[in-house]
């Protein structure tokens, strides 16, 4: 399980997991120390806060997948930066997504082959909790004017 996390971003450390009737939960770190303040682009490695942060992934032996990511909040250094605090950031999901960027990318191919209410209904019984607006939210950010 753990080689299987390093695929899915070298940036994590797996911590441990749990396979019930409702699917597979990944439980899983931050694998660095430090992290670069988004806002002014200085490395910090003084922690605030953790939390945890509860992200949906592709399937898995067919079963949903569920990652819960022990997230950093640091503060930064630098007297200059107008923002305190940050969290760390991550290349396998935007900022404020609960879905990684591999299943966005899923739900997008299941998408475009059929409408939205259908593609949802699919989604939600074999990959993922999907409702028909985040499709449609989806769809507009490749097309906003549609």
């Amino acid at each position: 399980m753990e080689e299987m996390m390093t695929l899915l971003s070298e940036e994590l450390q797996y911590m441990g997991h749990e396979v019930n009737d409702a699917g597979v939960e990944l439980y899983v770190e931050s694998a660095s120390v430090q992290a670069l303040c988004p806002y002014c682009g200085t490395d910090s490695n003084k922690v605030h806060s953790t939390y945890i942060r509860k992200l949906q992934d592709l399937p898995m032996q067919g079963k949903k997948v569920v990652i819960y990511l022990t997230n950093r909040k640091y503060f930064c250094v630098n007297e200059d930066c107008e923002q305190r605090t940050f969290a760390e950031r991550f290349s396998f999901f935007e900022p404020s997504a609960t879905k990684t960027k591999r299943l966005q990318d899923e739900i997008m191919r299941i998408a475009t082959t059929q409408s939205a209410l259908s593609a949802s209904k699919y989604l939600r019984k074999s990959v993922a909790q999907v409702g028909k607006s985040t499709i449609c939210n989806l769809l507009k950010k490749i097309d906003p004017n549609g």
